[in-house]
């Protein structure tokens, strides 16, 4: 029953994507459909980056109530926003441009991720917990900081620094998807060699180091790749706080099973159809009168607050 689950939402992905680019498009293959297409490529690679970080993160914590956002990943990107259009105005816009400010995202989120990681695993420590504690800190001494850049700046910059603060695939141009894709792929073939790995990790530390894992060499790799597909994932779409909770979650309920090697495509499928419904959704739904942001952020954040009340319940 569950493999028929499966298939059934690999078939509603294709048509969701289907749909996407040719509905209303009269088969304009000048502007319409390749425009369509780019956005189409960012919704995958960004799905890809969201469900493969947030699966492997849990599987490493332990925990399915928690994303890589905890890391203050999106809380650098977005200060680095704000820092920018306080130094140099919307003329950052132009001096970077858009591929730019791709790169420098990308740079300085892993940058801050290699200088946490060094930090904690010097002298052979492997403490995953004071890891997410320490980001979560950073991540609100980050964002009170970037309130105060926001005071500092005039409200036309502001209602630019709005737009980096939610999630849209106008974003990506194709050098930028280019750049993602390459990026994206080469993380998905070492991953791919150390998916019976992550298997033993989901176990627990000891399990894992009693079947012959080192632990704390896998830990540290995996928070590299994680690293690379939220940098991207965020520099290419902006902050996705509450996806990756829920299509997690949701990959779990399907798969029936904790084996990477069915929750991970399964969960790649579950963010392209979110992303893909919700872009449908804002055009020919709502009219463009909302984002795909604030959709997405509104059903994935709801749940994630029913999933904390019925983790509660059952406690």
């Amino acid at each position: 029953m569950r493999a028929l689950y499966r298939r059934t939402l690999w078939l509603l992905a294709l048509v969701l994507v289907l749909t996407f680019v040719f509905y209303g498009a009269g088969f304009d293959l000048d502007y319409v459909i390749p425009k369509r297409l780019a956005r189409l490529a960012a919704m995958v690679i960004g799905g890809i980056c969201i469900a493969c970080s947030a699966i492997v993160f849990q599987t490493i914590t332990g925990n399915r109530i928690l994303t890589p956002a905890i890391m203050g990943y999106e809380a650098v990107y977005l200060l680095l926003q704000s820092l920018l259009l306080l130094w140099m105005g919307t003329h950052s816009l132009v001096v970077l441009g858009e591929n730019g400010n791709f790169v420098l995202s990308v740079a300085l989120m892993l940058a801050y991720s290699w200088a946490i990681h060094l930090w904690l695993f010097r002298d052979g420590r492997n403490n995953v917990y004071f890891l997410l504690l320490l980001g979560l800190v950073l991540t609100m001494v980050m964002g009170t900081f970037t309130q105060f850049v926001q005071l500092k700046i005039s409200p036309g910059e502001f209602s630019v620094l709005q737009g980096f603060t939610l999630a849209s695939f106008n974003k990506a141009q194709p050098e930028q998807l280019v750049y993602a894709g390459i990026l994206v792929a080469a993380v998905c073939l070492v991953g791919i060699r150390t998916l019976p790995v992550l298997d033993v990790l989901a176990l627990g530390r000891d399990q894992a180091m009693s079947l012959g894992v080192d632990h704390r060499r896998q830990v540290r790799l995996q928070l590299a790749l994680i690293a690379v597909l939220v940098a991207v994932s965020t520099s290419l779409l902006g902050p996705t706080a509450f996806v990756g909770i829920f299509v997690a979650n949701t990959a779990y309920a399907l798969a029936g099973t904790v084996r990477h090697r069915v929750t991970l495509p399964l969960g790649c499928a579950i963010a392209i159809g979110i992303f893909i419904a919700a872009q449908l959704a804002v055009e020919h739904v709502f009219n463009y009168k909302t984002t795909v942001g604030i959709l997405v952020n509104l059903v994935c954040g709801t749940y994630f607050l029913a999933l904390m009340v019925r983790k509660r319940g059952a406690a």
